[in-house]
C-alpha cells in the first residue's frame, strides 16, 4: 500500500502540524456585568430571556454562556446601553 498522506485532522491529532484558524472567545464575566448594570439576577434573565438558575451557574463559573448569549453579552459589556435596548422588549 503506498504512503498517502494523512487527513487533516489527523495531522493536527497527532501534532504535525497546526490548524490554519483557532478561535478563542474570551468568557464574559457575567456577574461584573450584570453588577455594572445595577441590576437583580431576576431582572437579568428576564432580559436575556433564560431562568435565574441559568445566571447563577454562568455566575458560579459552573457553565458558560455560549452562542448567542455569549455574543450578547459580549456586545452588552462593550455597550451598556443594549442591555437596556433588550430588557424594555
Amino acid at each position: 500500500m503506498p504512503n498517502q498522506p494523512l487527513n487533516p485532522y489527523t495531522q493536527i491529532n497527532q501534532g504535525n502540524t497546526e490548524a490554519s484558524r483557532t478561535a478563542r472567545h474570551e468568557v464574559a464575566d457575567v456577574k461584573a456585568i450584570r453588577t455594572k448594570l445595577n441590576v437583580s439576577q431576576a431582572e437579568f434573565a428576564s432580559a436575556m430571556g433564560t431562568s435565574v438558575d441559568t445566571i447563577k451557574s454562568w455566575e458560579g463559573k459552573r457553565n458558560n454562556p455560549t452562542g448567542l448569549a455569549a455574543k450578547v453579552l459580549a456586545t452588552i459589556r462593550n455597550n451598556p446601553d443594549f442591555f437596556n435596548e433588550i430588557a424594555s422588549h
